[in-house]
Parts: C-alpha cells; structure tokens; sequence
C-alpha cells in the first residue's frame, strides 16, 4: 500500500523486518505517520505490534528495512538518543518510580532538558534555580493539563491504577515530545477512565499537535478517537486506511474483529 509522499510525514516505517531465531515477528512492515495525527495499530495477540513499537522507539533494532524521523534515518540509533530528538512513549506496564510523588515523577521526565551537573546542582547557584523554575512551570502546566492537581503531591504507588496511567502520561510529555508512540494506555482500566484517558489523547492531538501512535484493543475508542487505523496480521500490515474503511474491511473482519 502507497505511503504519504508529502512535506507532513513525521515518522516513517519501510520494509521492517524483525526475528527472534526462526520466528519472523514483523515481515516488510511499512506505513508512516503525518502531524497532527492519531493512527491506531491494531490487530490480534502476537500480531506484533508492541515489537514494532519497540522497533520506531529504538528497543529492538530490524534486522532490515529503515526508520525515519523527519526524513532522517535514525534506524541505528540508540534509545536515548531517540528521546533527545523528542520521540515519546508510554508503556503497556507502569514505569513509574512509586516512592516518589506525582510532582517529582513528572520532574524525572524533563531529565533530557537538564543541563545543571549533580556538583552544580549539589551548591545550587542562581543559574540552577532559574533551570529548576522553569521546569516546574512545565511541569505545573501538565498538572493542570491532565488535572492532576488533587494528587500533585501524592505518592504514585498509593494511587489507583487509572491515575498512575494518567501520571505515566504526564512524564511522557515532560519529555516535550515531537511524536507519542503509546502502548495500550488504556489496558486495565474501567469505562470511566477510558473516557478520561481517550479525552486526553484527543486534546494532546488537538491542542498540542502532538502526533501520536497508538496500539490499542478497545476497538469502540480505536474508532472514535483514530485519524487513522492501520492492522497488523502476524507481522504483516494487511490494511491502513481511516476507522471506517477499516471497519468494514473483509480481511480485517476475518483477521480481527472476529466476524462471519
């Protein structure tokens, strides 16, 4: 299936191919992602679609095809790296430090705009107050954004499962990302909180233009909140197109949805 040619692809994928051994995970899987976009992977268990999340945020590297952010190759490269260039995600796990509060958590996700040493930061000079002051006026601007507010001070690992998900998210954008490669943000949660969390995906999309990729299973929020939808079959992308020509695809019909 043709890709985007055009000025407003953010981050593309071309011919990749993964394996474990014998196990081929992710065969020539190519597709892009345009700003200001919300496109949905989705597919069946062991499709491989957290291998190519892993893939486009730098954990596993294909053994071919290539990976583009803003028309630069950046297949090789390292995590860290990757992060420095804005590329954001959540995980289907919380990955939060449950000791500390709401606040500092958020805080550990500005860790790639520091520039103050642990000796300059240790003497606190008027320059690493000023660096302090500004990241907690971002941060404090999250807070309000995800309306945290109530639990800013709170301890993470007392919070309910539905909150910490919504902190997790709140790190994720500390990092001030270019792209949001999600994973299944809304796995254990209840109709309530889907809501909230759908809510803040669109606004995150919408307000902050912040393009996202999404692997998700609840198809009902995968088709109300999708730009677009594209569907992995055992490491084949068998379909991309927006949520109601996927919706009434044959093959995805068969594949997934689990329909005659």
């Amino acid at each position: 299936m043709p890709l985007h040619a055009d000025a407003d692809v953010v981050l593309k994928a071309s011919e990749i191919t993964l394996s474990f051994g014998m196990i081929k995970v992710l065969n020539k899987v190519s597709f892009d992602l345009r700003g200001h976009e919300v496109l949905s992977i989705i597919g069946p268990n062991g499709a491989g679609k957290t291998s190519l999340m892993n893939c486009l945020s730098g954990f596993y590297r294909p053994q071919a095809g290539r990976v583009e952010f803003r028309a630069n190759d950046i297949t090789a490269m390292p995590i860290h790296r990757r992060a420095d260039l804005g590329i954001g995600r959540t995980f289907q796990g919380i990955q939060l430090f449950p000791h500390m509060t709401v606040l500092d958590n958020l805080m550990a996700g500005r860790h790639v705009h520091m520039r103050t040493n642990f000796l300059q930061s240790f003497l606190y000079w008027p320059w690493v107050q000023r660096e302090e002051v500004a990241h907690r006026k971002v941060v404090e601007e999250i807070i309000d954004f995800l309306e945290l507010e109530f639990i800013r001070d709170s301890i993470v690992g007392e919070l309910g499962y539905g909150l910490r998900k919504r902190v997790d998210l709140g790190r994720a954008l500390a990092l001030e990302p270019s792209i949001l490669i999600m994973d299944e943000p809304m796995a254990g949660m209840n109709v309530e909180e889907k809501e909230d969390m759908a809510r803040f995906i669109l606004d995150i999309q919408e307000y902050r233009k912040i393009p996202i990729i999404l692997v998700e299973h609840d198809m009902e929020v995968v088709m109300d909140i999708s730009s677009r939808v594209a569907v992995l079959e055992w490491g084949h992308m068998i379909a991309d197109g927006e949520p109601g020509a996927i919706r009434d695809n044959p093959r995805v019909i068969q594949a997934y949805l689990g329909e005659e």
